[in-house]
């Protein structure tokens, strides 16, 4: 897998060394409560869905590293032959503010210029004003809401549905 290099960070593919540390994003509460699962999830599940996406070529499982290190996740399922890929992401719970966007371009660019994805979609919980900002603001166009779409064991959410084509990337 090739990388896509910015002026302030990059993504790379994700490796077995980068278990924990992603583990330990994913657990934290505050990237938690944003997430379709809920649950603390074990090393020993963290592992088998590793090995499952390495047996999938239309997975590409990545890790944004700047100056830092590694201070972020991103992810892209681009099942099919259609180049549409559906996109998530979450920070390292102690990354500086500007590290999500830093994120998304790398990402962004890596799926677009590297991967050659048509389109990348995305999906935020109606709640998560964040994310919802911050496709807006990587250039998405929110191409829906459904309604009462995810229970998350004590209450239904509305799902907002982001698309970004292409041709509308623009590198920044």
């Amino acid at each position: 897998m090739k990388e896509a290099h910015l002026p302030d960070g990059r993504v790379r593919a994700m490796t077995e060394r980068d278990l924990g540390t992603v583990l330990e994003w994913r657990n934290h509460p505050e990237v938690r409560r944003y997430m379709y699962t809920q649950h603390v999830i074990s090393m020993e599940e963290h592992r088998r869905w590793f090995e499952r996406a390495g047996h999938e070529p239309a997975r590409h499982l990545l890790v944004f590293e700047d100056e830092r290190g590694p201070t972020g996740f991103a992810s892209f399922h681009a099942p099919g032959h259609g180049r549409v890929a559906e996109w998530g992401f979450y920070l390292a719970p102690d990354a500086p503010k500007g590290t999500g966007r830093r994120l998304g371009r790398a990402a962004l660019e890596y799926g677009f210029s590297t991967a050659g994805f048509h389109k990348v979609c995305g999906e935020a919980l109606a709640f998560n004003e964040r994310s919802i900002r911050f496709h807006l603001t990587l250039g998405f166009q929110q191409e829906g809401v459904l309604r009462d779409q995810h229970f998350d064991g004590q209450a239904y959410h509305a799902v907002v549905r982001f698309g970004l084509l292409h041709h509308e990337w623009i590198p920044q």
